[in-house]
C-alpha cells in the first residue's frame, strides 16, 4: 500500500529492552531514542539505494526485452521467494534479535544489487529481484517490532509517524537521483551507485549487530531481550497464537481482511504505474522518479500529524480517512494527462499513506505480544503476499485486454469500499471488547481487547 512497502529495518531489542522491563516502573520513553536514531542513519543510506531503483525496475526490465504482460509476470514470479522467508524472517528476529536478523537480510541485499548490475536479460533479473527481496523479509519485521518496543502505548502511533517522517528523506532523494542517473548514464550505472550505498549501510549494520551480540554475551541486555535459540516448537507456538488472533473476529481479523483486499488491489496496478506514466502519458525517467519524491516530501510533512491524529482520534479514523485519500488520488490519476496533474495525485497518495501507516502499525503492535511482533509482521506479509501473488500478472492481462487504465480502477474502488467498512467494523469490535472486559478487571484474559494491547504479563 505504498507503505511496503520500501525495505525497512531497525535495531535489536536487547539494546533498549532494559527500558521495557520492570512492568510497573517505566521510565519516560522519548519519541526517538538515540539508538534508533543512529540506526536510522544506516537505514537512510540503504534505502536511498532502494528508492533509486523502485520506480526504475519496471522500465529496466522492459529495456531488457520484456513486454507489459511479461513485466507483470516478472513481479509475480519474483514474489515467490519472499513468501518463503517472511515468517521465517520475523521469527528469527524474535529469537536472535533485531540487529542480527537485519545483518542476515543485508547479505541477500548485497548479492541482489550485484546481480542487478550484471543482468544480461530480463529473465536473469527474476533471480536478481528474488534474491534482493529476501533482505526485506528479515529487515521489515525487525524494524516495525523494534519501533514498537521503543515506544510507550500512548505515544505509539506518534513514534511510528516520527520515525517514518525522518525515514521519508530516502524517498525524497532516491527516486529523483535514480531517475536522473538512469536517464543520463544508463540503468546499470544507476544500480552500481545504488550497490555502493547499500554496501556502506550493510557494513554499519554488521558492526552494530556485532556490538549487540557482545552486549548480550556480557549480560548488558535484559532478560526479555536475550537471544533465544530458534526452534520449530517455538515457531509452531507463535503461529498457533497468531492464527487464533486472525480468526478471532477482532481487530487483527479486520486488519487482515482489509490489508488483504488492499494488497490485491494495489498490486494489480502498482508495478505497472511507471509504465503507464512512461508509455501512455509520455513522462521521462526523471519525471517518473520525481513523483515518488513528491509523495515522500508530503509524507515527511504529514506523518507527524498522521501519528498525532491516530493517537487522539483513534486508529480507525486514520485508516478510514487514509483510504478515502487514496481513492481520490486514483480518480484524479485516471483523469490526468500531464505531469502537473500527476504531482497532485502523488500529494494525495502521500496524505493517505501518512494517515494509514501509523494507524496500521500502532494497532498491530498493540494487539500482539511484544515477543511475537516480528512473527506477526512476517505472518501478515506472507499471508497477504500469497493472497496477492498473481495480481501483477493479472494486472498485465487487464492492461492488454481491457485497456491501460483498467488495472488502476481496482484500487480506486477497493479504497472507496474499505473506508466505511473499517470505520464500522473496527468500531463494533472495540465496542464489544469494552463492554466485555472492564478496564480494572484483574481476572481479564491475557489480551485486553478493549485497548487492543497485550497486558503487562505478556
Amino acid at each position: 500500500m505504498g507503505i511496503d512497502q520500501t525495505e525497512d529495518a531497525s535495531m535489536s531489542s536487547q539494546i533498549h529492552s532494559s527500558q521495557l522491563a520492570g512492568g510497573t516502573q517505566k521510565a519516560k520513553t522519548p519519541i526517538i531514542t538515540r539508538a534508533l536514531m543512529v540506526f536510522l542513519g544506516a537505514m537512510i543510506l540503504a534505502n536511498i539505494a532502494h528508492q533509486m531503483n523502485q520506480q526504475m525496475i519496471p522500465l529496466y526490465v522492459q529495456s531488457l526485452g520484456a513486454n507489459v504482460q511479461q513485466v507483470g509476470l516478472f513481479f509475480t514470479v519474483t514474489s515467490i521467494l519472499p513468501l518463503m522467508f517472511q515468517i521465517l524472517g520475523g521469527f528469527i528476529s524474535d529469537s536472535v534479535g533485531r540487529l542480527q536478523a537485519i545483518a542476515i537480510g543485508s547479505i541477500a541485499g548485497i548479492i541482489g544489487y550485484a546481480m542487478y548490475v550484471v543482468a544480461p536479460n530480463w529473465q536473469f533479473m527474476i533471480a536478481a529481484q528474488s534474491v534482493s527481496s529476501v533482505a526485506s523479509c528479515f529487515v521489515s519485521p525487525s524494524f516495525q517490532a523494534y519501533v514498537a518496543e521503543q515506544s510507550s502505548e500512548e505515544m505509539r502511533a506518534r513514534t511510528f509517524a516520527t520515525v517514518d517522517s525522518i525515514y521519508t528523506v530516502v524517498g525524497v532523494i532516491g527516486p529523483t537521483l535514480g531517475g536522473l542517473i538512469s536517464q543520463r548514464y544508463g540503468y546499470r550505472q544507476m544500480f552500481a551507485i545504488a550497490a555502493l550505498l547499500y554496501g556502506s549501510a550493510a557494513v554499519i549494520r554488521f558492526l552494530m549487530a556485532g556490538k549487540a551480540r557482545r552486549q548480550s554475551a556480557s549480560g548488558a541486555g535484559s532478560a526479555s531481550g536475550a537471544p533465544e535459540r530458534p526452534t520449530l516448537a517455538k515457531l509452531s507456538r507463535n503461529m498457533k497464537t497468531m492464527l487464533s488472533l486472525v480468526l478471532a473476529g477482532g481487530v487483527i481479523t479486520w486488519l487482515f481482511i482489509a490489508d488483504g483486499v488492499s494488497d490485491i488491489a494495489f498490486t494489480l496496478g502498482g508495478r505497472l504505474e511507471p509504465l503507464y506514466y512512461g508509455n501512455i502519458i509520455g513522462l521521462s525517467n526523471l519525471q517518473i522518479g520525481s513523483l515518488l519524491s513528491i509523495l515522500n516530501v508530503t509524507m515527511m510533512v504529514m506523518l507527524p500529524f498522521g501519528g498525532w491524529f491516530a493517537d487522539k482520534a483513534g486508529e480507525r479514523a486514520g485508516l478510514a480517512i487514509g483510504h478515502l485519500f487514496f481513492s481520490g488520488g486514483y480518480v484524479l490519476m485516471l483523469l490526468s494527462k500531464r505531469y502537473a496533474q500527476l504531482t497532485i495525485v502523488w500529494v494525495l497518495y502521500g496524505i493517505g499513506a501518512s494517515l494509514l501507516s501509523p494507524a496500521y502499525n500502532s494497532l498491530i503492535s498493540k494487539a500482539v505480544p511484544e515477543k511475537m511482533r516480528g512473527t506477526a509482521y512476517g505472518l501478515f506479509s506472507t499471508s497477504l503476499g500469497l493472497i496477492s501473488f498473481p495480481a501483477p500478472y493479472i494486472g498485465g492481462l487487464m492492461w492488454r485486454t481491457l485497456g491501460p487504465k483498467a488495472p488502476f480502477m481496482v484500487p480506486m474502488l477497493s479504497s472507496l469500499v474499505l473506508a466505511p467498512l473499517l470505520w464500522i467494523k473496527l468500531g463494533r469490535v472495540q465496542g464489544r471488547a469494552e463492554t466485555a472486559v472492564p478496564e480494572d478487571d484483574p481476572a481479564s484474559a491475557d489480551y485486553d481487547d478493549r485497548r487492543c494491547e497485550p497486558t503487562d504479563g505478556e
